[in-house]
């Protein structure tokens, strides 16, 4: 569903990716670890165009990204869930997520409010349909985000660090909804995230980057239990308890 090959970017004279090659296969759950400054957010906002690498190629279901059809593309095979909510916060709920159903994919309302109120129940919150976004909390904020990810229904959804924005208390319920979308065998999911404990049970395989480049990749156990490379180890001595 995602190919990368031999991706570079540049932001200046600042080298963030180095020839990064990477496949995701249809239905695959992968997560990519790493320090922060590693190139793990800009691998993923390659992969939507949302950073246009340097060099390089981007392959999503077979199509190459370009400037002329990333929009067309992009819009048919992905969404995206962002450390911050970026809901609107003069709607509700309800009208956060049947705007782009609407306006992008023709959808009349019946049918954008039929869908916002099934994704609204698969993460819970379907009592606030008719709140606005800043009367929730950052957990819930978040969960509405990734409902209104799911109303595109697109075949492959990104997540950048989704749960770096919120208070250890409100993690756990976004990652409980991301782990009931991990069931689903036909959504990719690419996750950048530190949360060792969703890697470890969700993911299909891991990949690890160090300095803009893919250090090893692997299995949860690979990685969990007999990783290869020392600054893998060093990394997950630190984080893993």
């Amino acid at each position: 569903m995602i190919k990368l090959e031999h991706v570079d970017k540049y932001f200046g004279d600042l080298h963030v990716l180095k020839d990064v090659n990477l496949e995701v296969a249809e239905g695959e759950k992968l997560v990519i670890i790493g320090p922060s400054g590693s190139g793990k957010s800009t691998t993923v906002r390659c992969m939507n165009f949302l950073e246009e690498p340097t060099s390089g190629h981007v392959y999503i279901d077979g199509q190459e990204l370009t400037n002329k059809n990333k929009t067309r593309i992009v819009r048919d095979n992905m969404s995206m869930v962002f450390q911050q909510f970026n809901l609107y916060p003069h709607m509700t709920v309800l009208k956060n997520l049947t705007l782009a159903p609407m306006k992008l994919h023709h959808k009349t309302k019946a049918e954008a409010e039929e869908l916002a109120y099934h994704y609204l129940e698969v993460v819970g919150l379907r009592d606030k349909a008719d709140v606005y976004p800043p009367q929730l909390s950052g957990g819930q904020q978040q969960r509405i985000a990734i409902a209104r990810a799911l109303c595109a229904q697109t075949k492959i959804i990104l997540f950048d660090e989704p749960t770096s924005a919120l208070d250890p208390e409100t993690i756990q319920e976004v990652l409980d909804v991301m782990v009931k979308l991990a069931h689903e065998k036909n959504i990719t999911m690419v996750v950048v995230t530190h949360e060792m404990g969703f890697a470890r049970n969700v993911a299909d395989r891991i990949v690890f980057m160090a300095d803009g480049q893919i250090i090893e990749e692997g299995t949860p156990e690979h990685f969990f239990t007999n990783p290869k490379n020392e600054r893998v180890r060093q990394f997950l001595s630190k984080i893993v308890r």
